[in-house]
């Protein structure tokens, strides 16, 4: 398509003017808080580990299968149509019907009687949490203007750890209150196994959070690609692909250093309680109140440090700063996560564990703003789905898998799961460390091609 030229941020029209950024900010707390939710459901697995692998009879492999594959399949899959979505219709009831969906089916999870149809239910969830974080970037990038977006990006990042903490908690504590109540009866759904309850608990109320969304206001949406008229530019599904492919290097290389982060993040989060439990012998309430802990501290200010940093280096110039803070999160990453994994004490483990997860966090919202700086409006919810695309079908897959599979062909003992972890942690931090390095040089080049078309 032939160049046009860029709507500036500082051209809007008075009626269309910016919101303050306290409702700004409210946004973001309410987007965050929904993310939370969207990952108590997603990580509702990690701590039923041991009841599911006894009552259907699957193995390490499978159970990695189930928290990465399922979830990320469709994820994966829907998020792309739905981020087409994101630039083109009304991206407030887009995530208040993904709410509904991802709800529904944590909740129909009980009700699964074999692997295969946990695994459906759980590719049921990937559908409607795949509406969530593109309309979110996009939302976040029309509230906020380019210098503070890598931090409004990182609160929101947040959501994450708040969510696995929260899930940890919530988990956790019903394992071990119903540790001695193995079957339970229901009304309407009669006797169940006790650990399948959880779902319900976490599933249901959802609803509560899709009346949330209705609280924020569908914004002016800002750095359109216009016409030569000055009007904004109508980009056809085939035109936003070229804007990608203009980009290919950048993307790519984001695409996988966000991958390789997001399989370290991953690995942690899916098996911790599991080595907790069988390397130290805790039980699953221990193992849930230690690692949130760690997370909500560690992990949050991780982001939002990595968001600080990413916004200085930006002011002072450093166009690549987002990427310089995914380098260094890979070097913390590499020396202190598989290192606490491989300690015979718990207490040094927890001492290594907590910097380590703080590096580990420093890029998980910084390299989506980085996208957001170089793609006009129309084209962001589309990248975003994409780059969500790879990072969860590559991150979550690897991530959950790798130990589990390493567990069940290498070692063949289910107390080796430490070394599985490090192993798995260890590879993919020098991966990331690579990835972001090598995307430096495109980077420049395609933000000083926006900008440029910014100023005419």
């Amino acid at each position: 398509m032939p160049r046009t030229q860029l709507q500036r941020r500082e051209g809007a029209a008075p009626a269309g003017a910016r919101p303050g950024l306290g409702y700004a900010w409210y946004v973001v707390f309410a987007l965050t808080a929904i993310y939370m939710f969207s990952f108590v459901d997603r990580q509702v697995l990690s701590l039923l580990v041991g009841p599911i692998k006894r009552d259907l009879g699957v193995s390490d492999t499978r159970i990695g299968l189930l928290q990465g594959l399922a979830f990320a399949l469709f994820y994966t899959l829907m998020g792309l149509p739905l981020g087409r979505m994101a630039d083109t219709r009304n991206r407030r009831n887009l995530i208040a019907g993904g709410i509904v969906v991802w709800s529904l089916f944590t909740s129909l999870c009980s009700l699964a009687r074999s692997y295969w149809t946990l695994f459906l239910g759980r590719m049921g969830v990937g559908v409607g949490e795949a509406t969530l974080s593109p309309a979110a970037y996009s939302l976040i990038a029309d509230y906020f203007p380019n210098e503070r977006l890598g931090v409004a990006i990182s609160v929101y990042y947040m959501g994450v750890f708040f969510g696995a903490s929260l899930s940890f908690l919530v988990v956790g504590m019903t394992v071990d209150a119903l540790a001695r109540t193995p079957i339970i009866t229901l009304p309407l759904l009669g006797a169940i196994a006790s650990w399948r309850i959880t779902f319900l608990i976490v599933g249901l109320p959802g609803l509560l959070f899709a009346m949330l969304v209705y609280t924020i206001r569908e914004p002016l949406r800002r750095d359109l690609r216009l016409t030569s008229e000055g009007l904004p530019s109508r980009l056809s599904f085939g035109e936003a692909v070229a804007e990608m492919k203009r980009r290919w290097q950048t993307v790519t290389g984001l695409s996988l250093g966000a991958i390789f982060q997001s399989a370290c993040a991953y690995g942690l989060l899916a098996w911790a309680p599991a080595f907790l439990q069988r390397t130290h012998g805790w039980s699953a309430g221990q193992a849930g109140r230690s690692l949130a802990l760690i997370l909500v501290l560690f992990g949050c200010s991780g982001m939002y440090v990595g968001g600080i940093l990413a916004d200085r280096w930006y002011r002072q110039g450093k166009c690549e700063g987002p990427l310089q803070v995914g380098v260094w999160s890979g070097l913390g990453t590499f020396f202190l996560l598989p290192l606490a994994l491989l300690l015979q004490r718990v207490e040094w483990t927890f001492i290594l564990l907590a910097p380590g997860v703080f590096f580990l966090a420093l890029p998980m919202g910084t390299a989506v703003a980085a996208l957001q700086r170089i793609f006009p409006n129309q084209v962001r919810g589309l990248v975003s789905a994409l780059f969500l695309f790879f990072l969860n079908l590559g991150g979550q897959t690897l991530g959950p898998l790798g130990p589990g599979f390493l567990n069940d062909h290498l070692f063949h003992n289910d107390k080796m799961i430490g070394p599985s972890m490090a192993l798995t942690i260890g590879f993919a931090a020098i991966l990331m460390q690579v990835a972001f390095l090598a995307s430096y040089a495109p980077y420049r080049r395609d933000y000083r091609e926006m900008r440029a078309a910014a100023a005419r």
